[in-house]
């Protein structure tokens, strides 16, 4: 079975490269996903996208403005994906929801949904999307997203459980096809334990980087700051106590963690973010220097054949913004053995005890607590 999959917001195609790498044989049957369209308003990320996805195909990805996008003329589809901007949603910023700006673009998802009602959705978006606008942006998503005809199972996923050698936390929304008559279970974590979690170390020297890989650059930094980040021990940011007076940052107020933060060798490696200014570029645990796009594409699971297309800061973007390759791949392996129907390990959905209700009330209502035994 070829579930023929379109994409909004597709960025460089993490999504996409972790379904084209999804695939399930049960009883002489294969089941995997086969890229149809995708639309980003990004030129260099839709670039990155042709090359890496589509490279037969150039013109199934649409370069636009979503708003200017003719869904009803879209191909018909059998999957969708669309990581909405997380813009107005993040806890870094003003976090407007669907006050701001980016916050209401999740609505031309649901308008696909509306009218090419494929059987199965996944919907990507930042862990700050259950608080903002005090809960009730995502639950109006939700609410949206059962009108128009799906059993949704939204879930926290922590990616370090999942092998991602990276703390990237993410609600993702996994929506089934009413008309199929069944709803998505999540699948198992299997690396809980910290001990099992994959470290910064092991994704960037297992195996090294090859000399000749592309968006490998480095950073050129000035002598002060090579100073500075040689008085940063490795895990620790430009806070740490040991820093001497002289090289301290003269900062008053709010002190973000990620502020020349030197990586811990042995866990995994803090959010790889998109956009940033000074002292945001992640940092080497044993070099005094920021990592390259291509340490950053290995944090976020990017095999290093796969080339970003536009200038350095333009490639930080695109692999900030990502979904993780391998950890779209777990997921949608999942969605796939549920239409096999293979078994697999599962746990609870984060929601799963409040979610009728809440979608049905509008409103939010505390996890009901269960005695241990």
């Amino acid at each position: 079975m070829i579930f023929k999959k379109g994409e909004l917001f597709c960025g460089p195609g993490g999504l996409s490269l972790g379904a084209k790498k999804a695939k399930i044989e049960h009883n002489n049957e294969l089941y995997m996903v086969e890229h149809v369209w995708a639309n980003d308003m990004d030129t260099d990320s839709c670039s990155t996208f042709i090359k890496n996805i589509c490279p037969d195909s150039p013109n199934s990805v649409i370069c636009s403005k979503v708003e200017e996008l003719e869904i009803e003329s879209l191909e018909s589809i059998d999957a969708f994906s669309f990581g909405f901007p997380c813009n107005d949603y993040s806890i870094v910023g003003e976090s407007k929801g669907l006050d701001g700006k980016y916050g209401p673009l999740y609505s031309y998802g649901i308008k696909v949904l509306r009218h090419h009602q494929p059987k199965w959705f996944i919907a990507e978006n930042v862990g700050g999307l259950q608080s903002a606008n005090e809960g009730q942006a995502f639950i109006k998503i939700m609410q949206e997203m059962k009108e128009v005809g799906y059993r949704i199972t939204p879930h926290l996923y922590k990616f370090e459980e999942y092998g991602i050698p990276q703390a990237r936390h993410r609600i993702i929304i996994v929506g089934i096809h009413e008309d199929l008559g069944w709803e998505f279970k999540v699948p198992k974590a299997p690396f809980k334990a910290r001990e099992l979690w994959t470290t910064a170390k092991q994704a960037l020297e297992n195996p090294p980087i090859p000399i000749d890989a592309k968006n490998n650059e480095f950073t050129r930094h000035s002598a002060k700051v090579i100073q500075f980040l040689s008085e940063i021990p490795a895990g620790k940011n430009a806070w740490f106590e040991g820093i001497p007076e002289d090289l301290r940052l003269n900062v008053k107020g709010a002190k973000m963690s990620n502020i020349y933060k030197r990586l811990d060798p042995d866990l995994p490696a803090y959010t790889v973010t998109a956009k940033g200014g000074g002292g945001t570029h992640m940092y080497h645990y044993d070099e005094y220097r920021a990592l390259t796009n291509r340490e950053r594409a290995r944090l976020q699971t990017f095999p290093d054949d796969f080339e970003f297309v536009g200038g350095k800061e333009s490639v930080r973007s695109q692999v900030g913004m990502a979904v993780p390759v391998e950890g779209a791949k777990i997921i949608i392996e999942a969605i796939l053995k549920s239409f096999a129907g293979v078994e697999y390990e599962t746990e609870s959905a984060k929601w799963e005890d409040e979610l009728s209700e809440m979608i049905e009330t509008g409103k939010r209502v505390k996890r009901k607590k269960t005695k241990q035994s």
